[in-house]
């Protein structure tokens, strides 16, 4: 029992851990713009509604409507998605609609509609979501040669650090690649190198 209590207290916490750190897109009037969060929470999206009229029904729901998304970043979006949801004066949902953004640069706007869109009712508050915020892969505050790695060698051209050792007459004489050694043969010294081939 201890452990099943245990365990539940440790859901528990990480649920509330896990709310505390999402930003939760707040609802706004349909007069005022809406703010979407990237991943680290920071504010990285905005929308306003194009579209006035936006009397929907069961019967006839409006099918499409006309969304303003800005980028209030400092950062290029390659590619920007998210939902559109709108709600009705008990703040229950009646509508939501996926949209997206090929591209969009900082503190730029684009027009995008709302396929897929069934609002039912006549929103009396509406929020964004962003789904996806891709962004580029290079940095651009850095030169054109900071960005590209240093390219290595290939495996067979990198100098390698085995040693060896030569034998002569039952004694070792350890040798490695690029640094002489000095054997006395008979009455002379001879210098040996080994080197890796051209």
């Amino acid at each position: 029992m201890k452990r099943i209590s245990l365990v539940l207290m440790l859901i528990v916490a990480g649920a509330l851990t896990a709310a505390a750190q999402t930003p939760s897109e707040q609802r706004s009037p349909l007069n005022q713009t809406a703010t979407a969060f990237d991943a680290k929470s920071a504010p990285a999206i905005e929308a306003t509604l194009l579209t006035q009229v936006l009397n929907g029904s069961e019967d006839s729901p409006v099918m499409n409507i006309k969304v303003a998304v800005k980028n209030i970043t400092p950062i290029f979006y390659t590619y920007v998605s998210g939902w559109v949801t709108f709600y009705d004066a008990n703040n229950a949902r009646c509508g939501e609609g996926l949209f997206k953004v090929d591209a969009l640069a900082p503190q730029e706007s684009a027009e995008v509609d709302t396929p897929g869109l069934r609002l039912r009712c006549s929103p009396a508050t509406w929020r964004i979501v962003a789904n996806n915020l891709l962004t580029r892969t290079v940095d651009i505050a850095k030169p054109a040669e900071a960005q590209t790695p240093p390219i290595e060698p290939p495996v067979s051209e990198r100098a390698a650090t085995v040693n060896y050792v030569i034998n002569i007459d039952g004694h070792d004489y350890p040798i490695q690649v690029n640094n002489p050694m000095v054997l006395k043969l008979g009455n002379k010294n001879r210098k040996i190198v080994l080197k890796p081939m051209p």
